[in-house]
């Protein structure tokens, strides 16, 4: 089943391949690229580059994957809509709901980081009533800007890219003479338990194209723009991260993995060679990085209510596009309240947690499903033979790589992350059989 012709048709097809990669760089580098070195060194001392290279690689693999299935499949939804297109709608709309769960969760997550670092950066706005202000007036500016049009959105997703660039970009270039050859010496490599449990935290810092393909059905030429803006992206992602990793612990050594560090790592390794301005700088940073990561996902994430709505899974107002902007406003309105309530009532860590098993669960159906999208040749334009998909090499072993690595992923998982998980799969199917009826 696909979303109806006359509300598919509605969009308009405005973001190409650097508005598209910007929306992956956007959401992929949130809140945690501040955080995760001084876990990935407690973790794994100056080993810790490696747990980077292996989630570069499970990434290219699923990415390749997502490429493929994004160029065969046009519609919005993302990964909801490969599913929907490989499996049926049963176990589309189960992707659709598990990867709306996630991304929302991971949305709320990050917005308290945003009202956490305002705070510490502004003491005045500390304290409950402040916070809720703070979080209200982000999500009723970043609805406001995503219903006035996908290329509103889009662009301040690229501009909040460019300005979040900046101060990591400066971390890396004034940090790398102050570097210690010492402190990235490796003494022993961990164990392979140490270095997998280490990747699934790492994983999560990975996870964002998922997000950003929501929006294929407003993507120009989508076979040619989603490949390549994946490619792009996951480029500028991985050698981010490895950079500021490197630098980071060159600079700090044995103190990066401190539990008085852990809290702000890079703010700590900037206050010894940038002194508290430098510190301040990468505290500003944090602040627009978490904020472009919240316009990117406004662009992205109520595309799913919107197409599950467009299918008849939930109620057809979320379905309704806007008569003037052409966009699914009222779906963008409800996402945005429904967040606001979440991270109101959670933390960071808490809410991360709680996204990490449903996104991996997503990714492994959209691996699965583009396997089964090839067998059956599925096309985004059947009535155009010169428009051809995207077609990965080795993708008769991509898929199932892709696959083993995602469940090796989730074996250290939490029985209450599974509980979770299995309470929505549940939930989601009685509703979807009673809406069958």
């Amino acid at each position: 089943m696909t979303a109806p012709a006359a509300t598919a048709s509605a969009l308009r097809r405005v973001i190409g391949v650097f508005g598209l990669a910007a929306a992956i760089f956007n959401i992929t580098i949130g809140a945690a690229i501040f955080v995760l070195p001084a876990h990935m060194a407690a973790a794994l001392g100056a080993a810790a580059p490696l747990a980077y290279g292996i989630c570069v690689v499970a990434m290219a693999l699923i990415a390749l994957c997502m490429a493929e299935a994004g160029s065969r499949v046009a519609q919005s939804g993302g990964p909801y809509a490969y599913v929907q297109a490989a499996f049926g709608p049963f176990l589309g709309y189960l992707c659709g709901v598990l990867l709306w769960l996630g991304l929302t969760f991971a949305m709320a997550a990050v917005a308290t980081v945003l009202a956490d670092a305002l705070a510490t950066l502004i003491p005045a706005l500390s304290g409950t009533a402040p916070r809720a202000l703070i979080l209200g007036a982000t999500f009723t500016v970043l609805a406001i800007v995503n219903v006035r049009g996908a290329a509103w959105g889009s662009g301040l997703s690229g501009i909040s890219t460019l300005a979040k660039l900046l101060p990591l970009v400066a971390f890396v270039v004034l940090g790398l003479p102050h570097v210690n050859a010492a402190n990235l010496t490796i003494a022993a490599l961990p164990p392979v338990a140490e270095i997998g449990r280490a990747g699934l935290l790492l994983m999560f810092a990975f996870f964002g194209m998922e997000a950003a393909l929501q929006v294929s059905g407003e993507v120009i030429n989508p076979s040619r723009v989603v490949p390549r803006a994946i490619a792009l992206a996951l480029l500028g992602v991985g050698f981010l991260y490895v950079s500021v990793q490197l630098v980071a612990q060159g600079v700090l050594g044995a103190t990066l993995a401190a539990p008085e560090t852990a809290k702000a790592p890079l703010a700590a390794a900037a206050a010894q060679f940038a002194g508290t301005a430098g510190a301040r700088l990468i505290l500003i940073g944090m602040i627009v990085s978490t904020f472009g990561f919240m316009t990117a996902m406004m662009l992205s994430t109520p595309r799913t209510l919107f197409a599950l709505a467009s299918d008849g899974y939930l109620p057809r107002p979320l379905a309704a596009v806007h008569p003037v902007h052409s966009t699914p406003h009222v779906a963008i309105l409800v996402q945005g309240v429904i967040v606001f309530l979440i991270a109101l009532t959670g933390t960071y860590v808490k809410l991360a947690l709680m996204a990490n098993v449903v996104i991996l669960l997503v990714y492994l159906a959209c691996c699965l499903g583009v396997w089964r999208l090839r067998r059956r040749n599925v096309v985004a334009a059947p009535q155009a033979p010169e428009v051809t998909p995207f077609r990965m090499p080795g993708g008769a072993v991509v898929p199932w790589l892709a696959a083993a690595l995602i469940v090796a992923l989730l074996v250290p998982a939490t029985a209450d992350e599974w509980k979770l998980t299995g309470a929505v799969v549940a939930i989601a199917s009685l509703g979807f059989l009673v809406r069958r009826r």
